[in-house]
C-alpha cells in the first residue's frame, strides 16, 4: 500500500530527532513567554465587604473593624492592621473570628478615644485554596484628613518568590503528566514498552521532576505566603508553620505518595520488564494497575485537597471530581507524549499499540468534557461571567486548544488505520523505497566495515578482542540505521509521527493554559467581588436629591401640618438639609422645636442626631451633615408644637 503523508517539512522526516527538539523549543519558549508575561496569582478568596466601608465617613470612631471574604481564610496575629494617619497602629492585635452562618469575617478592636482623620485598613491572608490574598482601603472619622500611610502596590505572593512558587507549579503537573500517563501507556497500551529505554527515561524523569517541584513549593511556601523574601525559604520556624497548613499537609503527602511510586516505577521497569511467563505477567499487569491507579488518584488527590476543589459550592462532590480530571488528563496528555517518544526513538511499536492509545484517549476525552462541564459551572456560574472574566476566558481558550487537539486526533487515528491495514496485508511500506533503503543501508555496511579499516584486520584467529568489540558495535549501529531509514520510508508511519508531534505541541500548550487556570480567581467569586464592592463602597456620583414630604399631627391646638425635606446632594459624606414646616392652611408655619436623626438599622450606625437652624419663617437648615455610607437610612422628623404637644415621625430612604 502506498500512502502520501502531509508535508510538514521534509527535515521532518530526514530528521525526526531535530523534529522533536525543535518541539520541545518552541513549547520551552511559550513556557517563558507565559511566565514573562503572567501577573501574579489572583485572589481567590474576594473581600466582600467591610464595616466601615472602604470610603466611609463616620461621626464616631468604631469599636473594631470587620471584613467579611466570600470563603475560608487562614490568618495569623498582623493579618489585618488599622493605621493612624501618622502610620501606627490603631487596633488592638489579633484578629477575632466573627464567622456566623455562611458569612466569612474577621474583626480587630481598635484603640479607644480615636482621634479624627483618615484610617488605613492593610490586610493579608491566605484563602482557602491556598492562594494568599491581600488588600487596602481607608475610612475616616469625623471628616477626611491626609495620612502619611502608603497603600501597597505590590500584591501578596508577587515579586521573585511569587515567580519561583509559579514556575514550580506549572513544573509539578507536567511532571506528574509524564508519570502518570507514561506509566498508563505502558501498562495499558504497549506492555513491551516496560523494557523500551526512552519510555522508561521519560517516566523517570517526570517523577524527578514532580519530587523536586514538590520539595521547592514546600520550601517556598513560607515567603510566598508571608514575608515574600527568598532566604525566608530555609527558616525552620516557617516551614514549621507550612506543615501545619492544609496546603503543607498536601505537599508533604504527595511527597510520600512519590516515595511509594518509585516502588512502583522500580518494579514496572525492572521485574515486570523481565517477566517472560504469560499468566504470571498478566497477574502482575493487574497488580501493577491497580496499585499504580491509587497511587496516581492520591497524588491528584493533593491538588483537589488543596486548591479550588477543597472550597466553594459542593466541595465534597468537587473534590473527586478534580480528581478524575486530573487523571484523565495525565492519561491523554501522558500517554500522547509517551506515544511520541515510542514513534521517534524505539522501532518496533506496532500498530495495536497505536489504537489501544487512541481508545484510552476518547475515553479520557470523555472524562474530561463530564467533569469538565461540572467544573466550567462550579467555578464560572453565569454567561456573563464567562465572557466577562479573565477566568471565563481563558476558560473558553481551553474549550478552543480542546477541540483543535481532538481534530488534529482524528487525523492520527486515520493514520493509524492505514497502519492496521498495512499490517494485515503484510505490507510496511512502498517496496520501491524499502528496496532503495536497503541498498543504501547496505551499500554503507560494506563501506564502513568492509573499507580500508577492514583491510588492516588481521586474520580472524589474531583478530584484537577491543577490535572485535568495536567492529560487532558498528555493525550493530548500522542495523540499527538500515531498520530505522526502512522504517521512516513506511508513509503511513511518517504521517503518524508528525500528527502526534502536532497533537503534543497543542498539548504543551493546554497544559499551560490549564495551570494558569488554577492561579486565576474563579468567574463566581470574581463576580461575587464586584458586586460586593459595589454595594459597599460609596456612590458620590450617582447619588440624588433627597425629596421627603411628611404630615403630622401633635394632638394639640394648631398641632396638624406637613414637614418638607431635602437632603442634598442625597449621598455619602457631607449633605445639606432644608426643612419646612407647612401648616394646615399650607402656609409656612414656625414651631418651637424641630430636629431629625438619621439611622442606618442594617449597620447598627445611628441615630445620628441633626439640630438645623431657623432660617425664616418655616425653614430650617442644616450643612455640613456627615452620611457615613449608602445604605436604607431611617429620617426621623421630631416636631413640638407646644411645651406639651410633640410628634415623630419618620420614613426609610436610599441615600447614596
Amino acid at each position: 500500500m502506498t500512502a502520501t503523508a502531509p508535508r510538514f517539512g521534509p527535515s521532518l522526516i530526514r530528521r525526526p530527532h531535530a523534529a522533536v527538539a525543535h518541539l520541545a523549543a518552541l513549547i520551552s519558549l511559550l513556557f517563558g513567554l507565559v511566565l514573562a508575561c503572567a501577573s501574579p496569582a489572583s485572589a481567590h478568596a474576594a473581600l466582600t465587604g467591610s464595616d466601615p466601608q472602604d470610603g466611609a465617613v463616620v461621626a464616631t470612631a468604631p469599636r473594631e473593624v470587620t471584613l467579611t471574604f466570600s470563603e475560608q481564610i487562614a490568618v495569623s496575629d498582623d493579618s489585618i492592621r488599622v493605621l493612624d494617619p501618622a502610620g501606627k497602629r490603631a487596633d488592638e492585635g489579633a484578629p477575632r473570628d466573627l464567622t456566623t452562618g455562611g458569612a466569612v469575617r474577621y474583626g480587630v478592636q481598635l484603640h479607644s478615644g480615636l482621634p479624627d482623620g483618615t484610617y488605613t485598613v492593610a490586610w493579608q491572608a491566605v484563602s482557602a485554596d491556598s492562594h494568599p490574598v491581600s488588600g487596602a482601603f481607608t475610612f475616616s472619622v469625623g471628616a477626611p484628613s491626609d495620612t502619611t500611610v502608603a497603600l501597597p502596590s505590590n500584591s501578596a505572593g508577587g515579586g521573585l518568590v511569587g515567580a519561583l512558587y509559579g514556575i514550580a507549579r506549572y513544573v509539578a503537573y507536567a511532571g506528574f503528566i509524564l508519570l502518570a500517563g507514561g506509566s498508563a501507556f505502558v501498562l495499558a497500551c504497549w506492555q513491551r514498552g516496560a523494557g523500551a529505554r526512552p519510555l522508561q527515561r521519560l517516566v523517570v524523569r517526570g517523577w524527578v521532576t514532580l519530587t523536586a517541584a514538590t520539595l521547592a513549593m514546600l520550601l517556598l511556601r513560607s515567603p510566598y505566603t508571608g514575608s515574600g523574601k527568598l532566604a525566608d525559604a530555609f527558616d525552620l520556624a516557617g516551614l514549621q508553620a507550612v506543615l501545619d497548613t492544609k496546603p503543607g499537609a498536601a505537599l508533604v503527602s504527595r511527597l510520600l505518595l512519590l516515595g511509594a511510586s518509585a516502588l512502583f516505577i522500580a518494579v514496572l521497569f525492572g521485574a515486570y520488564a523481565k517477566r517472560e511467563d504469560e499468566k504470571e505477567k498478566k497477574d502482575l499487569t493487574f497488580g501493577l494497575a491497580t496499585g499504580g491507579t491509587v497511587i496516581a488518584a492520591g497524588i491528584a488527590g493533593t491538588w483537589a485537597l488543596a486548591e479550588h476543589a477543597s472550597t466553594g459550592i459542593q466541595p465534597g462532590i468537587a473534590m473527586p471530581v478534580d480528581v478524575l480530571h486530573l487523571l484523565a488528563v495525565a492519561a491523554w496528555l501522558g500517554g500522547l507524549a509517551a506515544l511520541l517518544v515510542a514513534l521517534y526513538r524505539t522501532p518496533d511499536i506496532t500498530s495495536a499499540a497505536v489504537r489501544r492509545f487512541s481508545r484510552m484517549a476518547f475515553g479520557s476525552v470523555l472524562v474530561l468534557t463530564a467533569t469538565g462541564l461540572y467544573q466550567s459551572w462550579r467555578q464560572v456560574g453565569s454567561w456573563s461571567a464567562l465572557t466577562g472574566t479573565r477566568y471565563g476566558q481563558l476558560l473558553l481558550l481551553k474549550v478552543g486548544l480542546v477541540a483543535v487537539l481532538v481534530g488534529v486526533a482524528w487525523i492520527s487515528r486515520r493514520w493509524t488505520g492505514r497502519l492496521a491495514e498495512d499490517a494485515g496485508s503484510g505490507t510496511t511500506a512502498d517496496p520501491a523505497a524499502l528496496s532503495a533503503t536497503k541498498e543504501t543501508a547496505e551499500t554503507e555496511e560494506e563501506t564502513d566495515v568492509a573499507g580500508p579499516a577492514a583491510s588492516d584486520v588481521a586474520p580472524e584467529e589474531t583478530v584484537d578482542p577491543e577490535r572485535a568489540a568495536q567492529l560487532s558495535r558498528q555493525r550493530a549501529a548500522l542495523t540499527a540505521t538500515k531498520e530505522r531509514r526502512a522504517r521512516d520510508a513506511d508513509p503511513d508511519r511518517s504521517g503518524l509521527r508528525r500528527s502526534v508531534l502536532v497533537e503534543t505541541g497543542i498539548a504543551a500548550v493546554l497544559l499551560i493554559v490549564t495551570t494558569i487556570l488554577t492561579s486565576t480567581e474563579p468567574g463566581r467569586t470574581e463576580e461575587e467581588e464586584a458586586r460586593g464592592s459595589t454595594t459597599s463602597a460609596p456612590a458620590p456620583v450617582t447619588g440624588g436629591q433627597v425629596n421627603l414630604t411628611l404630615p403630622f399631627d401633635t394632638g394639640g391646638r394648631n398641632g396638624k401640618g406637613t414637614v418638607r425635606l431635602d437632603i442634598s446632594p442625597g449621598r455619602t459624606g457631607a449633605n445639606s438639609v432644608h426643612l419646612w414646616i407647612d401648616g394646615a392652611d399650607e402656609r409656612p408655619m414656625d414651631v418651637p422645636e424641630v430636629k431629625l436623626a438619621l439611622t442606618l438599622e442594617s449597620k447598627d450606625i445611628g441615630p445620628l442626631p441633626v439640630v438645623p437652624d431657623h432660617l425664616t419663617e418655616g425653614h430650617w437648615t442644616a450643612s455640613g451633615v456627615q452620611i457615613p455610607m449608602a445604605g436604607e437610612w431611617t429620617v426621623a422628623v421630631t416636631v413640638r408644637t407646644s411645651d406639651i404637644d410633640q410628634t415623630t415621625i419618620d420614613k426609610n430612604v436610599k441615600i447614596g
